[in-house]
């Protein structure tokens, strides 16, 4: 019974060539590809906000600073106590006042202690204006009045679901792509756009669906190109309409491959027939070309040897015999001819 699975690529199609693999004659054709695409990928509005460092500094001395403030503090209430139970109120008091107001502001100058870990960064807001980024991992502190964002600069991994369009063809065809990323600009991700993980996945998902009905599932035409047949070319204008749709997000784009790509399965089968065709006309014109070179061989070989006499109808009836023979796909039935040729 034939296989009617769907065609498919499952996983990623075949990963960039390597160095010093495309030709010099391929190499403006993929560059003008990426200019065509760049000039037809959306124009983002310029950002308002760029990233710069915000004023910080190292958190070991600041944290040593507030655990002394908040002992001597307690050590002021205490002894305030004491005195005050002596009998001198006025000066107990004024201590023990002494001590909260340091234990107070020991506890809020703590309060602009940050743990930044490597691959994070913490957004800086001072009543609400933008004040700097702190890369710098470790024990950080800042004023305490500030506001700090939390945002990840790690790579990050995002995979489309399977999306389902129209190729250039108007075929139905089911398609999916992993994108590998980074935000690098925490000032432009935080302030430029209200969710940066959504504004990724949906233009990430928009991008991928653009490209699809650019072009069909299989080029017929041997000089267009098409999503299956011409995956490293496809995959090159996804990278660029996706970099071009998301630096407004302060995201840059590493790699983008299509993890799935088939018809759809309401025309798979009727796909699949057609591909199967195509490649029983390949193979059939491939036997047939090498069909004549061998009788063309052995006509030539008889003639210079001078094996046998040949006029044009017995050349014609050996050429005859021989393209059968040869063409066949079952196993030829010898017949033994016991008179002459015009018997």
């Amino acid at each position: 019974m034939p296989d009617t699975t769907p065609p498919s690529q499952d996983r990623e199609p075949e990963g960039p060539a390597a160095p010093g693999g495309p030709t010099a004659a391929t190499a403006p054709t993929t560059a003008t590809t990426a200019t065509a695409t760049a000039d037809t990928a959306p124009e983002m509005p310029k950002p308002q906000v760029r990233e710069f460092a915000a004023k910080n500094i190292g958190g070991g001395l600041a944290l040593l600073l507030g655990l002394v403030g908040l002992l001597i503090g307690t050590g002021l209430v205490v002894l305030g106590a004491s005195v005050a139970q002596d009998g001198h109120t006025g000066g107990g008091v004024a201590l023990i006042i002494a001590g909260v107001l340091l234990f107070v502001g020991s506890i809020f100058a703590m309060a602009g202690l940050n743990m930044v870990a490597p691959g994070e960064a913490r957004v800086v807001q001072f009543f609400g204006r933008y004040t700097g980024t702190i890369r710098t991992d470790g024990l950080r502190w800042v004023n305490p009045l500030t506001t700090r964002k939390k945002v990840s600069t790690r790579v990050r991994n995002h995979e489309t679901a399977v999306l389902k369009v129209n190729d250039a063809y108007g075929n139905p065809v089911e398609l999916a792509a992993v994108v590998v990323w980074k935000v690098e600009d925490t000032a432009q991700a935080v302030f430029e756009v209200d969710d940066f993980l959504e504004f990724v996945s949906t233009q990430t998902e928009a991008a991928v669906r653009h490209i699809a009905i650019e072009y069909p599932y299989d080029a017929y035409d041997e000089d267009g190109l098409s999503l299956r047949g011409n995956a490293e070319e496809i995959t090159e204008k996804l990278a660029v309409e996706l970099s071009a749709r998301v630096q407004a997000a302060g995201v840059k784009i590493i790699e983008s491959r299509f993890t799935h790509l088939a018809y759809a399965p309401e025309i798979a089968s009727a796909m699949l027939q057609r591909q199967q065709a195509g490649a029983v006309v390949a193979a059939r014109r491939q036997i047939v070309d090498g069909a004549v070179g061998m009788v063309e061989a052995a006509l030539t070989r008889i003639t210079e040897e001078g094996i046998v006499e040949l006029d044009e109808e017995r050349r014609a009836a050996m050429v005859g015999n021989l393209m059968v023979v040869l063409c066949g796909d079952r196993a030829p039935q010898p017949v033994l001819n016991t008179g002459g040729l015009y018997q």
